[in-house]
């Protein structure tokens, strides 16, 4: 059976123990849980240009984690001393991903940054820090609830999930038409969907990647995106 192509945006990566070099990477969680749902991940270079035509040959897309989005791309007019790791041709090329897909209906799943990304993308605002370690969602797993009916709860096939978390930020105002479909118990939205939306699109906070391997409802994410992309063919 032909697998359905899944277009993965790089992440700049300063330095690789492989390379003697600045490279570009995706994250090997993600690309075998794409895989193990059926996928052809396929790495593309973030560069300045038409992502629309560039997207135009692939079924689907995963939008994936990175470091922060600048704070100027939804408004702030300060930046918060945690916040990393950002690069302006990332942050244009993924919001251009992200809007990108809404308006061709192409399949999307956005993971943590990608989340945050397509909440920028419609408007949203993020919160630049969550209050310091003892409040942040660092090398945490925590369980999250999943509002019933959503695309999010028939990708897991649950209502309650257990979630690998690592982030300092979180969404302050969803974006224009989005609706939570999951939360921490501290309140952090964890999952934004788009109701009336083109294609299928689903985004959590946390990496399902993580655990993928072992959790058939973190998996059931990757096999959800592969499976409607896969219709596309």
């Amino acid at each position: 059976m032909t697998r359905p192509l899944i277009a993965i945006p790089a992440r700049f990566s300063a330095t690789t123990s492989a390379l003697r070099y600045a490279a570009e990477v995706s994250a090997r969680a993600l690309i075998e849980a794409v895989w193990r749902a059926g996928g052809e991940p396929a790495s593309i270079h973030p560069a300045d240009g038409d992502a629309a035509a560039r997207l135009a040959r692939f079924d689907g897309v995963l939008l994936p984690g990175g470091g922060d989005l600048a704070p100027h791309r939804y408004g702030a007019t300060t930046t918060h001393h945690s916040v990393y790791d950002v690069d302006d041709l990332q942050d244009t090329f993924d919001l251009q991903v992200a809007r990108a897909c809404l308006d061709l209906g192409l399949p999307l799943l956005a993971v943590c940054r990608g989340m945050q990304v397509v909440n920028v993308a419609l408007g949203g605002t993020l919160e630049q820090d969550m209050g310091g370690p003892e409040h942040e969602h660092r090398h945490l797993v925590h369980p999250v609830a999943i509002r019933p009916g959503t695309l999010l709860e028939q990708a897991t096939g649950a209502e309650k999930a257990d979630a690998s978390c690592y982030h300092h930020q979180r969404v302050e105002r969803p974006g224009r038409g989005l609706t939570v479909t999951a939360t921490a118990a501290d309140g952090t939205v964890e999952g934004l969907e788009l109701p009336g939306a083109r294609a299928w699109f689903t985004a959590v906070q946390w990496h399902p990647e993580d655990t993928a391997h072992e959790d058939p409802a973190q998996q059931g994410l990757f096999d959800a995106l592969v499976r409607v992309s896969r219709a596309r063919l």
